[in-house]
């Protein structure tokens, strides 16, 4: 374990918190707390804590003992002051004088931390408040450090660590977050005078000192002990199973675990509570998931407590698939999904009281030999908090059974933390914001053209609802660029190229397990009169304007196919469709046949819950209507440029923006399919009629 503390660093956050007007101790405080949540061995997503007690003085002047500490759920790799708390000491050191935890209700602490903070406004206090509260150092820190959990996590782990740390660390046993483990904590602190931390029993670690160098500096000693007892870094080769000959890629696996995961919902978009996949396959991941014992381990339970709200205690494991059977592959999925859950609601059965309320029975790991590790999550950055902390607890449970065997708490201890309404809450105030009115989440979606206007408008907009959004484009950097705008996956595709169509879809099928609705949008604009315009000319334009169309939906329908969820096809078809201009049939005629391709899949695969739906638009700036060519139209017209992208029943410009909402209304219209919506502000002769 690697000391990252930089003295230099130390004194720029310093002079950085002297310009807010924060001490230097607060600066430190932080600083620390930064180097530590920056290290995935130590902590995960909003794990750990840190803490640092203070006299400060209150509104009206009196000086009070306090104490910092992070806001529940805070990242403590980017922690700032307003992430920090201060809440008053006194009131929460005198709950060590309760003689059980039942003596204090969760609504009864929550309302006692609120009550004692000196903010109001500030964020929640960590649930672990009342540990760091009880210490008496100044400087407290908390992780999940990997390898002390790989030794705790043992059946003798409290003797085993009791050997390695020595007088280094008190061991405290396993007790439940909040009071229970806050008196453990300081009881097995005063019982080892002396000791630089304390050994939180098959949960984690903490350290603490006088300064904020010198309890990271002892976090940092006390982690690489337990390194160099384990000989961490020396990985587990799991004997593995044998594999089939022809194995499936994760684009092949990632719509059939959509299927199997998805649940039917007539409250949603589509009828169903849809996920978003994440993969990973590293060498580590491989080793783990292919181990001839993985029934065992992999359902041994979590490495700490925490991971409960997000990884549940135990992954579903599938068998390892064969290319030549991959129908059996999905209904053997489907047979196991359907174990789990029946499993999920027993375990909640044995341990429930009356008025607890079942979380989603459903897995949120999934463990494919031979593939790899997929987390399952109604958003892409959930599904990665999962599957980051899934593969963390990999290589601990690895190194844990390399040491021995790996053993986790008791089910029951287990059901308590995944039902404590403190660590929900932490969970829902993480998701609060990302989810209200986001109707799209669970959804995948990808837009060609999407570097466009239009396309870059639509991209956002589905973005904005929830949805996983793939912006595709002949140029692939102005493609990332759009994406990055709203965090999605921009990528470089010629839609009128089936191996480019086939190589991008296959992409996002292993970047996030399918897809579900298309906006099928790239498109150019070729004029001539129809009767002069040479074929090579015309040819390009069906390729482009109609060909690529039925290129890129004929992939997308073969997906959601194996999906069974249903989707939706969206085209761009032109108001040049059903009202062609003069000199414009190289761009009419493909447009014309779009609008009868989109209809004729909305014939061919209604019945499979497949919607096919377009968009006429007319006048909108963009790429096929330059502000260059704005100028010249109107200059010829003798009106001015407002005037020309005026020129509708409403008298008012359509942008690119609006085009994007029809798109998105067409997606929401759960009952319409074969229908192409107009949005041009009015102009009776493109009317359908």
């Amino acid at each position: 374990m690697k000391n990252q503390w930089s003295d230099r660093e130390a004194q720029t956050a310093v002079s950085r918190g002297d310009d807010a007007g924060i001490s230097e101790d607060l600066a430190l405080r932080l600083y620390s707390a930064r180097l530590l949540g920056q290290d995935g061995s130590l902590v995960l997503h909003g794990g750990g804590n840190a803490s640092l007690k203070a006299d400060i003085k209150d509104p009206i002047g009196e000086t009070l003992p306090a104490m910092y500490i992070k806001g529940s759920g805070r990242d403590m790799g980017c922690l700032e002051a307003d992430g920090m708390p201060a809440i008053k000491l006194m009131p929460l050191q005198r709950l060590r004088t309760l003689s059980a935890p039942e003596d204090l209700d969760d609504l009864a602490m929550v309302n006692l931390l609120r009550g004692s903070m000196l903010d109001a406004g500030g964020p929640a206090p960590s649930v672990e408040t009342l540990l760091h509260a009880f210490l008496p150092q100044a400087y407290v820190d908390h992780t999940h450090a990997s390898a002390v959990l790989a030794l705790t996590n043992q059946p003798n782990g409290e003797d085993i660590c009791g050997e390695v740390f020595g007088e280094h660390a008190a061991v405290a046993p396993y007790a439940m977050s909040g009071l229970a483990l806050a008196k453990a904590t300081i009881d097995a602190c005063e019982g080892q005078p002396g000791c630089r931390g304390i050994i939180l029993s098959k949960h984690g670690l903490v350290s603490f000192g006088k300064s904020a160098a010198a309890s990271y500096q002892n976090m940092m000693d006390l982690v690489d002990m337990a390194e160099r007892h384990l000989n961490w870094g020396r990985r587990k080769i799991f004997p593995s199973i044998a594999l089939p000959v022809s194995m499936p890629s994760a684009s092949e696996i990632g719509p059939i675990l959509r299927s199997v995961l998805a649940q039917a919902d007539d409250s949603l978009p589509g009828g169903y509570r849809r996920v978003v996949l994440d993969h990973r396959c590293d060498d580590e991941v491989m080793n783990y998931v292919n181990g001839q014992d993985l029934s065992r381990y992999s359902r041994a339970g979590v490495v700490t407590p925490d991971h409960a709200i997000r990884t549940k205690g135990r992954p579903l494991v599938l068998p390892a698939p064969d290319r030549a059977d991959m129908p059996g592959f999905a209904e053997e999925a489907g047979r196991l999904v359907a174990d789990f859950c029946a499993a999920y609601e027993a375990y909640f059965q044995r341990h429930s009281a009356k008025d607890t309320i079942m979380l989603n029975p459903m897995p949120n790991v999934v463990l494919v030999p031979g593939v790899g590790l997929f987390s399952a999550a109604r958003t892409f950055s959930d599904a990665t908090i999962t599957a980051d902390i899934a593969a963390s607890a990999m290589s601990v449970i690895a190194a844990a059974e390399d040491f021995g065997e790996f053993e986790s708490i008791p089910e029951k201890d287990l059901f308590d933390i995944e039902y404590w309404s403190l660590e929900q809450a932490k969970l829902e105030q993480a998701k609060l914001g990302r989810n209200l009115g986001q109707e799209f989440a669970g959804h995948v979606v990808a837009v060609t053209g999407g570097a466009g206007a239009i396309g870059a408008a639509a991209s956002a907009a589905f973005a904005a609802m929830g949805a996983v959004v793939v912006v595709l484009d002949l140029d692939g950097e102005r493609a990332a660029e759009v994406a990055t705008t709203f965090g999605g996956l921009g990528l470089a595709c010629d839609v009128t190229d089936a191996a480019s169509v086939g190589s991008v879809f296959e992409t996002i099928c292993a970047t996030y397990g399918g897809i579900d609705i298309i906006v099928s949008n790239a498109g150019a604009a070729w004029q001539g009169k129809i009767g002069e315009v040479s074929d090579e000319l015309l040819r390009r334009s069906f390729e482009l304007n109609f060909f690529a169309h039925q290129l890129v939906a004929k992939t997308a329908v073969g997906i959601m196919a194996r999906q069974g969820t249903g989707g939706v096809l969206l085209f761009n078809a032109s108001k040049q469709a059903v009202n062609p201009g003069p000199d414009f049939g190289p761009y009419g005629l493909p447009k014309a046949a779009t609008l009868s391709l989109m209809r004729q899949y909305a014939v061919d695969y209604g019945a499979q819950g497949i919607r096919s739906n377009a968009v006429n638009a007319d006048r909108i700036r963009s790429g096929l209507l330059t502000d260059r060519m704005v100028a010249a139209r109107s200059k010829a017209r003798g009106v001015s440029e407002a005037n020309y992208m005026a020129g509708n029943l409403l008298g008012r410009e359509v942008r690119a923006e609006d085009v994007a909402q029809a798109f998105v209304a067409l997606a929401r219209a759960e009952k319409t399919t074969g229908a192409a919506l107009t949005v041009d502000g009015g102009n009776i002769a493109a009317a359908l009629r």
